[in-house]
């Protein structure tokens, strides 16, 4: 009996055993509860009003395998959705890092950029008014000009500096000419002519080049590095995913929920396929991305060293004042030479050649200011502090889109660990993913097993970021030379003059030499040809007429030829 009871057991307890497997490995049955499934959709926020107690045939799926299920088509189609959110979300979240650091950067470097400037405007003012009193603060429009046109400039402003700088000297030689000759009275015409010739006869030396120089490589490197991190913030913020690969993020992410398995992870191969396929027009986004991180890197590196806006900054009172205590102290030799070009000035009423001077002028010339008594810092920090951050948040964003569905794929929450190749959800049902991972990009896309790309069509929005990103990285290159795209003939690398700035005329056929001996430049074919002046413009931007062509007097009769010679001989002995 026993022998028979022995019998029949064995097969029915191997028939349970092969049924256990079945239910564990094999493909799911009618039947099995759907508890597991039921709470995980509810812990999501989804009533189980429509979800099956128990398992139920599946040829209602659209997108998951028509197996047995644990979905309706209700179901599949919240959960499809929630795929889609939870794509763009690990988006959102792998890209926070970008957003974050352009943002922040872009505000922080702004508002130290413009506190330096404030702060420069300030030191200036506090130092000349110090050392020059009332005579400062009647020409004090002269200054703030120059530094409404400086931020104007940062701020985005169709500004060349050249034009502003030239403008500003142009401007102060005449009023620091009137100032060191008060015996005489100048006309508008004969300033104009003073200021015409300043490029020749550089009153105020080098200096006016050499500030030139260092505030447009600083200025040019400061506005495109910030005008760059705004770009990448723009960039970052425009980019979205499309929704065209909906269904496979839905095969890899629920599907496994609907055959009751929630806790099966996709494989991470199958991962990398839908990401690639779901991502194919931003990896395009890489070689453009890259130069354009490289390029804001490179410009941060130059505004740590030769192009440092801070010392900049610094830099102009000190070579203002530098410039003016140079004009000072060659005054005599500045006004022979243009006395001898632009005629005698006639003398002040009421006043000799040696009228006692202004009150107030006996005050100390200007002076230059050591370091440390001016302030070195802006908005709390430093520049080379701010620079040294930008960078080590720069490094890790080469390669950004490009690794990023292997950003994605190696979170745990989203696919399983790479060892793990045969417990893991394959597409269809669990084990191995054997179809390979495709390569980067769009063109890649065309064997992608995964998803549907229609590589004949590129992202339209793509494709203008992809413009807008070399658009920016040409500034920054722009930048690096020390040259604005806007103004790009505007060389801040070669050309010199003190007064006139680099465009403007030069005058050499009509004006006396340098030499305090020099004669007028004599052509034994023609007669000697007069200063040249220029009618005043009206307001007070002079640019257009700075640059325009001197209107040319009547020839002179010999009677002032002769007269004009003798002036030549006696002028300097006015002084």
């Amino acid at each position: 009996v026993s022998w028979i009871i022995s019998s029949y057991m064995y097969p029915l307890v191997l028939l349970c055993m092969l049924a256990a497997l079945s239910w564990t490995w094999g493909p799911v049955t009618a039947g099995r509860s759907c508890s597991e499934t039921r709470q995980v959709y509810a812990e999501k926020g989804y009533s189980t009003n429509t979800a099956p107690l128990t398992q139920i045939s599946g040829e209602h799926l659209r997108l998951c395998p028509q197996d047995y299920t644990c979905c309706s088509s209700q179901m599949e189609e919240m959960l499809s959705h929630q795929s889609e959110t939870d794509f763009l979300t690990a988006i959102e979240e792998t890209s926070q890092f970008l957003l974050t650091t352009f943002t922040q950067r872009h505000r922080k470097f702004d508002e130290f950029f413009r506190e330096l400037i404030d702060m420069s405007e300030k030191s200036m003012n506090q130092m000349f008014t110090k050392t020059y009193g009332r005579l400062f603060t009647q020409n004090a429009n002269v200054f703030q000009e120059l530094f409404v046109e400086l931020r104007r400039y940062y701020s985005g402003g169709s500004v060349s500096l050249t034009e502003v700088q030239s403008e500003f000297w142009s401007s102060l030689v005449e009023r620091v000419f009137s100032l060191v000759n008060p015996q005489y009275q100048f006309s508008e015409e004969y300033l104009e002519c003073v200021s015409k010739h300043a490029e020749q006869l550089q009153p105020f030396g080098d200096l006016p080049r050499k500030l030139r120089v260092q505030v447009s490589r600083a200025f040019i490197a400061a506005r495109a590095l910030v005008q760059g991190l705004a770009t990448g913030r723009d960039i970052v913020n425009k980019l979205s995913a499309g929704v065209e690969c909906v269904r496979a993020l839905m095969r890899q992410w629920y599907c496994p929920l609907c055959r009751g398995m929630p806790s099966l992870r996709p494989c991470h191969s199958l991962c990398l396929n839908v990401m690639k396929g779901c991502l194919a027009n931003q990896a395009d986004l890489d070689t453009e991305w890259n130069n354009f991180i490289d390029a804001l890197y490179q410009v941060s590196e130059k505004l740590e060293g030769p192009f440092n806006m801070e010392l900049a900054a610094d830099s102009i009172s000190v070579k203002v004042s530098e410039a003016i205590m140079h004009m000072q102290e060659n005054s005599v030799t500045t006004s022979t030479k243009v006395f001898q070009g632009c005629g005698s000035p006639r003398p002040a009423l009421g006043r000799s050649k040696r009228s006692p001077k202004e009150p107030g002028s006996n005050r100390r010339p200007f002076r230059t200011y050591s370091p440390e008594e001016k302030p070195t810092t802006a908005a709390g920090t430093n520049l080379d502090r701010l620079v040294s951050e930008l960078k080590e948040r720069l490094r890790p964003m080469r390669g950004f889109w490009v690794s990023l569905p292997h950003t994605i794929c190696n979170d745990e929450n989203m696919a399983a660990d790479v060892t793990n190749e045969e417990r893991c959800w394959n597409g269809q049902a669990r084990g191995r993913y054997l179809p390979d991972v495709t390569g980067d990009g769009l063109v890649s896309q065309i064997n992608n097993p995964e998803v549907e790309v229609d590589i004949a069509k590129p992202d339209v929005r793509t494709r203008q970021l992809i413009m807008e990103l070399r658009v920016a990285t040409n500034r920054l290159k722009q930048a690096q030379a020390g040259q604005d795209t806007d103004f790009v003939d505007s060389e801040v690398e070669e050309g010199s003059g003190s007064g006139g700035g680099d465009g403007a005329e030069r005058y050499s056929d009509d004006w006396p030499g340098y030499g305090p001996n020099s004669k007028p430049p004599r052509n034994p074919q023609t007669p000697i040809k007069p200063p040249r002046v220029r009618d005043r413009p009206t307001g007070s931007k002079r640019n257009k007429a700075r640059s325009s062509s001197a209107v040319t007097r009547p020839a002179l009769t010999l009677a002032i030829l002769f007269w004009l010679s003798v002036m030549v001989v006696v002028a300097p002995m006015w002084r």
